[in-house]
């Protein structure tokens, strides 16, 4: 028996296809944030400098048909009021190509901010949507917490305005696409960052805490703005993996090569835990807290291995326990989750560390999952079709080797027990048509007697008034005679009474 390929990942093809050693991502085709960054950086510089040249040549093809233009005019004589509309005609065409010019000139000014008079206010935001954000609950805790962290940060008043300012700004900005939000953001995060690190002399610690609380602040503010925006196909690809997990029900730990026995009770309830985890994503807002589901489900996954094998874990073990424990848990809207954490979380936590790295491992889990097939899983193709048409199940024996001599025997014994099934069938279809006949003749001739009983009362109708002849010759009907006779004159016990008392008189 040829031994089982495993789910295996070299720790080389999590890492950034530039080369820089951080993590990468699958949203970024490969690439760490800071790398993607980059090249969206560069390949916007070359739209501008292509959109510049073509600017330039039009600009110039226009200079050089109104050089021509005004060279004719000049060896021609010409009509005052005609050069006159030649001349406002050429100013025209001149401001249209100034107007291109500018069109696709990177503006060097930053354009006034809606929300500039609300950074110089204290604490309370002005615009209406603000107000009404803040209204909620989770938005006033973080933006409490947040105010009493920056008391003991030096300059956290301006990073609080300037914070404040931000979130409000990109109320305006709801109708972008999620890839600007998400530059919008990131550029904001860089550019504190930096400023951070001038402030604070190079230390990193204590700019990352002050990071983890900008980013906890502004993303509960923004959250029903920026999770699974509309603008998206997030919604989309969460109900296709959903689907796509329902339909992949049967896969077992076997057939992933999962080193796992959930028999132990220590194992059990580590995989218990680390399906509440990643099914608890969903309900945090903040992309650190994501985070941390992760990685407390990845602890536990690590934990039901150890325990499993009485030995330390490797990452090849990991990640086919990791697809087994996302196939079972089926999370919430994963994709719009994994985006929303690709898109606003602080780059240097999906960079490197624990989160990071537990991160990039989801992802790929999920794009195994998309991509699972028969190969996957040591088996034939027309096997794993069977296993997802639902036509057959893991549950179900396996026909082997040992017992295919016996195969035809049983196989004839099937045969006539299906032919006995299908003639008790006919015989019950046939008895229920007989019965339904007899129960409609019942009650044709239940219906009959009805109508002929009824028709014989019409035909002889009874007579019940009878005459009698009284002692004065004259007629009485039966009811009267007997309404003459008296009440008791029937009872036959009356001649036995007693004769009635007489009074009696004594003398005093």
């Amino acid at each position: 028996m040829s031994q089982r390929r495993g789910i295996h990942v070299d720790q080389s093809e999590l890492l950034c296809k530039k080369g820089c050693g951080f993590y990468g991502n699958t949203a970024w085709q490969g690439l760490c944030s800071k790398c993607w960054r980059e090249e969206n950086q560069r390949e916007k510089q070359r739209q501008i400098q292509e959109d510049w040249a073509l600017a330039e040549r039009l600009q110039r093809e226009e200079e050089e048909a109104y050089a021509s233009r005004h060279q004719r005019a000049q060896s021609q004589p010409a009509i005052t009021p005609f050069n006159k509309f030649e001349e406002r005609k050429t100013k025209e065409k001149s401001s249209k190509v100034n107007t291109v010019t500018k069109f696709f000139t990177p503006s060097t000014k930053t354009p006034p901010k809606k929300d500039a008079g609300a950074a110089d206010a204290q604490s309370t935001p002005s615009s209406s949507s603000s107000a009404s954000r803040q209204s909620i609950p989770d938005s006033d805790r973080a933006t409490q917490e947040f105010i009493d962290f920056l008391k003991a940060v030096k300059s956290g008043k301006e990073i609080f305005k300037q914070c404040r300012a931000f979130t409000e700004g990109m109320v305006y900005k709801r109708d972008m696409g999620a890839d600007e939000l998400s530059e919008c953001v990131q550029d904001f995060y860089q550019n504190l960052s930096d400023r951070l690190q001038n402030q604070f002399k190079g230390s990193t610690e204590h700019v990352e805490r002050v990071m983890d609380e900008v980013e906890k602040y502004m993303m509960t503010r923004l959250y029903t703005e920026v999770f699974c925006p509309e603008t998206t196909d997030d919604e989309k690809k969460d109900l296709a993996v959903q689907k796509r997990i329902r339909d992949l029900h049967w896969v077992t730990l076997e057939m992933l090569c999962v080193p796992v026995d959930e028999e132990i009770p220590e194992v059990s309830d580590s995989v218990v835990k680390a399906i509440t985890d990643i099914i608890e994503m969903d309900s945090k807002q903040v992309p650190k807290d994501k985070l941390a589901c992760i990685t407390r489900c990845s602890k536990h996954i690590f934990n039901a291995i150890k325990v499993s094998k009485k030995e330390a874990a490797s990452a090849d073990d990991f990640l086919p326990t990791l697809i087994y424990i996302v196939l079972k848990a089926n999370p919430p809207r994963l994709q719009s989750n994994i985006q929303y954490i690709t898109r606003f979380c602080n780059p240097s936590r999906l960079m490197t560390g624990e989160d990071g790295y537990y991160f990039t491992n989801l992802c790929c889990a999920v794009a195994f999952i998309e991509k699972l097939d028969g190969q996957s899983l040591n088996m034939s193709s027309e096997e794993f079709e069977l296993y997802m048409s639902g036509q057959t199940s893991p549950n179900w024996p396996r026909p082997t080797a040992a017992d295919s001599s016996a195969g035809g025997a049983a196989h004839t014994q099937v045969h006539s027990s299906l032919d006995l099934l299908t003639g008790l069938g006919e015989r019950q279809e046939r008895v229920v048509e007989k019965a339904r006949q007899l129960e409609s003749d019942l009650i044709d001739w239940t219906d009959e007697v009805e109508q002929k009983v009824q028709s014989a009362l019409e035909s002889f109708p009874l007579d019940t008034q009878s005459t009698t002849t009284n002692a004065a010759g004259g007629t009485t009907t039966t009811a009267a005679a007997a309404a003459l006779s008296a009440i008791d004159s029937e009872n036959v016990e009356n001649e036995l009474l007693p004769p009635p008392l007489q009074p009696q008189v004594f003398a005093g």
